[in-house]
């Protein structure tokens, strides 16, 4: 959860809400080409490894884990603006939720209004404080797999990684991670968009074969959370490109080994922490796999699955791999959606697949502390979106938020 400062000023009001603009790619005199011809072009920075000097620290107290810089014993990504800001401002708090409803035929819905839909909150219906059709821009992280289990497919990657930069509106902010074995920045955001494909054409699988020590998709995801988004206001969203096959967290079909367990070290990351990241700052989830589809795993499948952890025994019987498992439990969680690279002829078909969707989402945000004194209960709360008047129709959100112990407004 978020917490939202207001000045007494419509303009004010107008940030809280969401959204993502998406338009269509073009080959030609793309928006974002005419864009970058009239800014000026810096030169691209020297890629940051993000990984280096961090150290994670839990509370003993709450369970939940920190990142902390070695040089300055500081979460990163935190800011000092709330302790400079002399403006005099009302906090509130608000809890934005992402959604998209289908029809019957497979159709988006669009032109829904914030009257259509309902939220509930642990049960408990939730009034409705904000409304947005993706009309504002976007923040969108890049995170790319250049480990050496995805060297063959790495051109495909970039390539489709362009046609989403492409198909982003020209106010949208975009970042670049790659990953391996450590995270590295390779744009932080922007909506440059000369620099920000040449952010993309310089991740190279090659130049990481050097960079030993496993393939940490979990830790780059949580980084990325914790460094890029701290702070940022609008819809927000990642997008991972990756085989799903993390060797950092050792997880199993087990689904003890998603949290802190016995002969573990408690300083230490693990699945739990990262779903609960994603859910405390609302950043979405696409993720593109490399692998094939399980047999079992079918788009009906995880709709139905869709409000409960996939996280099971039972998950031992439906012959899914672990690591296709955790990517589609983190997906769930996020409100996002996985595809797999070789249902679509080519990957980009499968980034305008991404772009189809987040163009016909919708961004609600509802008050949680309605009739109540004191303010939410730290820890998950279920959430629960519906349209009226479509009782037909599928409606795909996060199913659940997450208020943090130490900070019960974040």
């Amino acid at each position: 959860m978020r917490v939202f400062t207001l000045q007494a000023t419509h303009y004010s009001l107008k940030l809280l809400t969401l959204g993502l603009a998406v338009i269509a790619a073009s080959l030609t005199l793309h928006p974002h080409w005419v864009a970058a011809q009239n800014k000026p072009t810096t030169g691209l920075a020297r890629p940051l490894r993000l990984d280096e000097g961090i150290s994670w620290k839990r509370d003993p107290a709450t369970g939940e884990l920190f990142l902390v810089h070695s040089n300055t014993g500081r979460e990163p990504g935190a800011s000092d603006a709330a302790a400079t800001s002399h403006s005099i401002s009302v906090v509130t708090q608000v809890v934005p939720v992402t959604c998209s409803v289908v029809g019957p035929d497979g159709v988006a819905i669009q032109n829904l209004q914030q009257k259509d839909f309902r939220v509930f909150d642990d049960g408990s219906q939730r009034p409705i404080v904000y409304f947005d059709a993706s009309s504002l821009p976007a923040n969108v992280a890049l995170v790319i797999d250049a480990s050496p289990s995805v060297l063959r497919e790495s051109d495909e990657m970039k390539n489709a990684a362009r046609a989403l930069v492409d198909a982003l509106g020209s106010a949208d902010e975009t970042a670049v991670i790659d990953f391996s074995a450590h995270t590295y920045l390779q744009i932080p955001f922007s909506n440059d968009w000369g620099l920000i494909r040449k952010a993309v054409g310089r991740v190279d699988a090659r130049q990481l074969l050097g960079d030993t020590g496993g393939t940490n998709i979990y830790k780059a995801v949580f980084i990325a959370a914790k460094e890029l988004f701290a702070g940022r206001k609008g819809r927000k969203a990642m997008v991972l490109l990756t085989d799903g096959q993390d060797s950092g967290l050792g997880l199993t079909l087990d689904p003890a080994t998603a949290q802190p367990r016995a002969g573990v070290p408690r300083d230490q990351l693990t699945f739990e922490d990262v779903v609960r990241e994603l859910a405390a700052q609302d950043i979405q989830v696409f993720a593109v796999s490399t692998e094939s589809r399980p047999k079992i795993m079918t788009a009906n499948w995880l709709t139905t699955h869709a409000g409960q952890t996939l996280l099971t025994e039972s998950a031992r019987d439906g012959k899914i791999p672990a690591y296709t498992l955790y990517l589609a439990e983190m997906v769930r969680r996020s409100g996002g959606q996985l595809y797999f690279l070789r249902e679509a002829n080519t990957l980009a078909d499968t980034f305008h697949q991404i772009a189809v969707k987040i163009r016909a989402e919708y961004t609600i945000g509802f008050s949680p502390d309605v009739n109540r004194a004191e303010t939410p209960h730290a820890g998950w709360h279920h959430l629960q979106v519906a349209v009226t008047d479509h009782a037909d129709a599928t409606v795909t959100s996060r199913a659940s938020y997450y208020v943090p112990a130490k900070s019960p407004v974040q």
